[in-house]
């Protein structure tokens, strides 16, 4: 199962994926796995990072989501629940940091999807809802936006269960009927 949950900055979206990760583990069993994109590059990112993992508290192995995404999930075993958090923090990160091409972290992140699938990984994945801001004045930034939204509707059209949180609230855009793979 694949699921997309989206919102705005602090909008409660980490815990309903984290929730929603939790009961997939309950139902299925195996492992809970965090893959983590952010990096404590300042003391607020570090304050926030301490306290996404206190409120997540025991039970989760955490592993850093490198720009490789495929490589996030090697140790990762077959019918384990992931949540990936955020794929907003991995966009920038490959498009200005790794300067790759958006061609190249797309084919990055469909491939993270479809590996998945074929190991029968719940994965749910967490990303910033960014056009809900003022538009912004820089190609740049419109560049990334773009690519985000396209990343965002690709993800949209994989997932079983797209969620968009509001003020702590789920919203259920999207629940297709998952059918468990036969192993």
């Amino acid at each position: 199962m694949i699921a997309f949950v989206s919102g705005g900055a602090r909008s409660g979206k980490s815990e309903v994926a984290e929730r929603l990760a939790h009961e997939r583990r309950e139902l299925r069993g195996g492992a809970l796995y965090y893959l983590a994109t952010a990096r404590a590059s300042d003391g607020e990112m570090a304050a926030r990072i301490a306290r996404h993992r206190r409120a997540r508290g025991e039970g989760w192995l955490t592993r850093e989501a490198s720009l490789a995404l495929g490589e996030a999930l090697e140790g990762v075993p077959d019918g384990a629940s992931v949540l990936l958090d955020c794929l907003t923090l991995w966009a920038s990160r490959a498009i200005f940091e790794a300067a790759f091409s958006e061609r190249q972290a797309h084919e990055q992140f469909t491939a993270l999807l479809a590996e998945a699938r074929a190991r029968c990984i719940d994965l749910v994945v967490v990303s910033n809802d960014l056009n809900e801001d003022l538009p912004p004045r820089d190609a740049e930034t419109w560049r990334y936006l773009a690519f985000l939204q396209r990343l965002h509707r690709h993800l949209a059209n994989e997932a079983e269960r797209v969620i968009e949180v509001v003020s702590g609230m789920p919203i259920e855009w999207k629940v297709t009927t998952y059918q468990e793979p036969t192993r």
